[in-house]
């Protein structure tokens, strides 16, 4: 039967087979017929035997045949192709509005004949349909009348490129990478905020600095906080309370604080974010008392505009937190939990009435962290930055999520997105997160990813999209299994819904694509403008690991020298992330040796590439080749950041942990808590000192000079 199984497979956009690259291997990969069968099922097709499989294929060949046109239609502006089908002899009129306008005007549109079918004695034929017309960027209804019948669609035109970046007449950027979280200051609550945020927006305005990279800004879960990975939210749609400075949160009062908790939670190594979010939602419990005994005031109605410009979203997260809340609590017997299992639940209805005041507080959590990063953006435009807010796109949303709960069917069942061994990760990544079913998300005219991209382009200048081949195959494996396959999605058109978009909301696209990638993956990117990371750990030009020189990388980079996946400057030199994994038993003693050799190796090409580049500072030249026990060399961050600066990158971002020297990681990929603080680390300086540490303005003064 593998013949005829890898045939549907194929025709489902699973593959049957992929190549990946760990160590200097490169490997194809045959699929289990396992597997197949298990994402099959999931698509709605039958392959348990081969009469079933043979009947699968049938009726996925009749598919396209059954309705005159698809649920959506994604073209580019100077390509508006679509197809219909038609009884053979029948007359077509089209008809054309701005989406949900229900304003129709007559459309003009050339047909001509792709294929015909005979369906039982009825003649069908299939035509090409061409719009002779011009139609504006954006989403519209397409109506086609056909005798007494109307067949409806939606069309949706897409530039061919994504929205420009503009310099504001400089040549080359530069700003921050930060995590939010991470921040450090004397005012905050132990955790970084979002006045901390509005505060590093002044400090890189007064250096001239155009652009502020954050961490997913994601909503976690409620009711445990230490489950702290940006990138497993439980909705992409909404914010994360925990960057709320409550103390500029209107009908704050002091005794609002638990000081006591907070400073023995700023006291610890690293972050308590249980401590720190509990004190925070307990002040702001408060806060929302007096706010609900103010309902005619300006603050309240501000409140209750945002809840009523709601589509659905807010109030199924603030159902499902309070859900959540009540079973932590005890108050959900397992018969009421049966009918509170989704959003559709029968339980629902009763559970919301019972629970309002609840809902409506993780409601008014939302509205505050929405006020608050407004604010920031307020900030930004004042200082007239050219970027701004460059916010990130985590790839996926946890299993456990409101927005699968809500609508579980939109997402392939009983699995997770993940990533097969590459280089960087040899075991290959299992994240768990929930994918889309690629099927069931055009039949929804990709509404959901529209969403999630507004909510995350909404206050930016730039988005990050975490992994971006996912918009064109996603790796997921089944729960049960530690092997999966890569599904393929509608590349075409994601990357146009991704232009619309773009363009809509003005906003510059990055794509993160580090690891397994596709042969010409990273040029079709670029031909639709959208810029690539350029992370110097990454850029080689060999085999042998000769580090990419400044002027071989692309403009259309956003270059750094990591990321949150990889060790600080200083504690990339000390090889600490090698040392961990050794301790943790993830690499053997052998595996661990071979690293290690491969890092003086790095060590002796990254020195000899800054010596190329004549990046030394002056009062700190290089000594020696500082390799075997002597030490960090002198100057050398300064160094790293004047050749990264150097780049043709039309983007360059700093990360403080680099600035400041951080032997902590922020991230120790295929761990979790259990063997290693992930999200947890502070930056070592509070950030009313940056400004006048020195090895901070050694380092801007460099990256001006270059930039």
């Amino acid at each position: 039967m593998s013949e005829l199984l890898h045939k549907l497979a194929s025709a489902l956009n699973i593959c049957t087979s992929f190549t990946y690259t760990s160590g200097r291997v490169e490997t194809v990969k045959h699929v289990s017929d396992d597997v197949l069968k298990f994402f099959i099922k999931n698509m709605g097709y039958d392959a348990t035997d081969e009469a079933a499989t043979e009947a699968s294929l049938v009726k996925l060949s009749k598919k396209r045949w059954q309705r005159a046109m698809e649920a959506i239609y994604v073209v580019e502006e100077d390509d508006k192709v679509f197809d219909i089908v038609l009884k053979q002899g029948e007359d077509v009129e089209f008809f054309i509005a701005q989406e949900g306008t229900g304003n129709y005007k007559p459309l003009n549109v050339l047909l001509s004949e792709i294929e015909s079918c005979h369906e039982g004695r009825t003649p069908l034929i299939r035509f090409r349909a061409e719009i002779k017309e011009d139609v504006a960027l954006g989403y519209y209804d397409l109506m086609a009348k056909v005798s007494d019948k109307e067949y409806k669609t939606v069309l949706a035109v897409a530039p061919k490129q994504c929205y420009p970046l503009d310099k504001r007449g400089k040549e080359k950027l530069f700003g921050f990478a930060l995590q939010l979280y991470a921040l450090k200051s004397r005012r905050n609550w132990g955790v970084g905020d979002f006045t901390d945020l509005e505060n590093m927006v002044d400090l890189l305005a007064q250096d001239g600095g155009d652009i502020i990279g954050l961490n997913p800004l994601s909503i976690l879960e409620h009711d445990y906080p230490e489950q702290a990975s940006p990138y497993a939210s439980v909705s992409r749609l909404f914010l994360n309370p925990i960057y709320i400075d409550v103390t500029k949160v209107p009908y704050y009062k002091e005794d609002d604080k638990d000081g006591e908790a907070i400073w023995f939670a700023k006291e610890k190594e690293n972050i308590d974010y249980t401590t720190i979010y509990n004190a925070k939602v307990k002040a702001l419990k408060n806060i929302f008392a007096r706010v609900n005994e103010c309902k005619g005031e300006a603050y309240y109605k501000a409140f209750e505009k945002f809840v009523k410009a709601d589509e659905g979203g807010l109030h199924c997260l603030a159902v499902f937190e309070a859900i959540n809340s009540a079973k932590k609590n005890g108050d959900v017997s397992a018969a009421e939990a049966k009918g509170l299992s989704s959003f559709a639940g029968s339980g629902i209805k009763e559970f919301v009435n019972k629970h309002e005041d609840e809902i409506n507080f993780f409601k008014f959590l939302q509205f505050e962290a929405d006020r608050q990063l407004k604010e920031v953006y307020e900030e930004i435009k004042k200082k007239n930055m050219a970027v701004g807010l460059y916010r990130d796109l985590p790839v996926g949303v946890s299993q456990n999520s409101a927005e699968v709960w809500n609508d579980r069917y939109l997402y392939i069942q009983e699995s997770g997105a993940g990533a097969p061994p590459d280089n960087a990760f040899p075991t290959g990544q299992k994240w768990g997160l929930g994918a889309f079913n690629p099927f069931e998300l055009k039949e929804r005219c990709y509404k959901p990813f529209i969403r999630i991209l507004r909510a995350n382009m909404k206050y930016a200048g730039a988005v990050r999209i975490d992994h971006i081949m996912g918009l064109s195959r996603l790796y997921v494996i089944p729960n049960d299994k530690n092997e999966g396959t890569y599904i393929r999605y509608n590349e075409k058109d994601m990357l146009n819904i991704l232009a619309i978009e773009s363009y809509l909301n003005k906003c510059v696209v990055v794509g993160e694509c580090i690891g397994n990638v596709e042969g010409s993956y990273r040029e079709r990117l670029t031909a639709r403008n959208i810029y690539s990371l350029g992370v110097l750990w990454c850029e080689h030009t060999d085999d042998n690991g000769t580090l990419r020189r400044p002027h071989e990388f692309d403009a259309r980079y956003v270059s750094s020298i990591g990321t949150h996946d990889m060790p600080p400057l200083r504690a990339w030199w000390f090889a600490v992330e090698l040392t961990k994994l050794k301790e943790l038993g993830m690499l053997t003693p052998e595996e661990a040796d071979s690293a290690y050799h491969w890092r003086d190796h790095e060590r002796k090409l990254l020195l000899e590439a800054l010596d190329s580049e004549g990046v030394w500072p002056q009062d700190r030249l290089r000594r020696s080749d500082y390799i075997y026990g002597e030490g960090f060399p002198e100057g050398l961050e300064e160094a790293v950041h004047a050749y990264m600066a150097k780049t043709n990158s039309e983007i360059f971002i700093m990360q403080p942990e680099d600035i400041f020297l951080s032997m902590k990681l922020q991230n120790l990929p295929g761990t979790d808590i259990d063997k290693y603080p992930n999200w947890r680390s502070r930056v070592p300086v509070d950030i009313e000192d940056m400004a006048s540490n020195e090895g901070y303005r050694r380092i801007l003064s460099v990256v001006k000079k270059w930039r």
